[in-house]
């Protein structure tokens, strides 16, 4: 039995998230069903991490146990061929057999646009938040300052998570203006989008949107720093900003330790070149 390391791509505009649910579509659950043709048997895919229904990847990853000695190469054609065309399997290697994709991963991050301008491009409603006029991202990059470093996010999950410990690592919370490029329905300058990007540890559920709906309140002037500091202090949600929509949302990248992989991969997943 191979375990593999597959990296995947996805526009998840059409899917109930990674995870396999009851009822609805998953990338799980689709990839899984394509290893099956090829397996003969059952497999499971363990993700990296669950992305929500409508969030994107540029570079989940996903560890399998094979039997089948197809090459990783034509795995990857393989699966393709058996895909619809909004997901992708972008690259496999074979790895340890003790690889875990959740539990070995050391980061990810996260990356999320915000769109300006006076009108949205119908080209961008899929992959941005229409938040319409400019942001003061000095003063978000001020807020976004205070959530980095190990900080208990309590206020900046989901309501109603359970999970055993809402302590988690940021590495960086970034924020940058970027120009949309094909994305712009117009020419002035407030066409510009804003970039957050998130790296960390780990992240709870909808904590990236949560944190991005807050920093949007700040760049509007309805909250401040000191807000984000009661924030976090209290662990209150109410005390946090709005969850952003998902579909401004992609997983960009997971990284692991070398030893991880037994020397079999690189520290970071490839990913494709096309994307945000």
């Amino acid at each position: 039995m191979r375990t593999l390391k597959l990296t995947l791509a996805y526009e998840g505009t059409a899917y109930v998230g990674w995870q396999r649910q009851p009822n609805g579509t998953s990338i799980q659950g689709s990839l899984e069903a394509a290893l099956a043709t090829i397996e003969g048997r059952p497999v499971v895919a363990v993700g990296a991490g669950r992305t929500d229904a409508g969030v994107h990847a540029l570079g989940q990853v996903a560890s399998i146990q094979l039997s089948h000695q197809i090459s990783p190469e034509a795995l990857v054609r393989a699966v393709n061929a058996r895909f619809p065309t909004d997901i992708r399997l972008v690259s496999a290697e074979e790895v340890s057999a003790t690889f875990h994709a959740r539990f070995d991963a050391t980061a990810k991050t996260y990356r999320y646009h915000l769109l300006h301008g006076a009108v949205t491009s119908p080209f961008a409603r899929r992959y941005g938040w229409f938040v319409g006029a400019s942001l003061d991202r000095d003063r978000m990059a001020d807020a976004a300052r205070l959530l980095v470093g190990e900080r208990d996010f309590a206020a900046f999950q989901a309501t109603g998570g359970a999970t055993r410990t809402t302590v988690r690592t940021l590495f960086g919370l970034t924020i940058k203006c970027a120009s949309p490029g094909p994305w712009s329905a117009g020419g002035d300058d407030d066409a510009a989008m804003t970039v957050i990007d998130a790296r960390g540890s780990g992240f709870l559920r909808h904590m990236v949107r949560v944190l991005v709906g807050t920093l949007v309140e700040v760049g509007r002037g309805r909250r401040s720093c000191a807000d984000v500091e009661d924030a976090l202090r209290t662990g209150d949600r109410a005390m946090a900003g709005q969850t952003a929509p998902p579909h401004g949302l992609f997983l960009m990248n997971v990284e692991y330790a070398n030893s991880n992989l037994d020397g079999a991969a690189p520290l970071t997943p490839r990913r494709p070149s096309w994307g945000p």
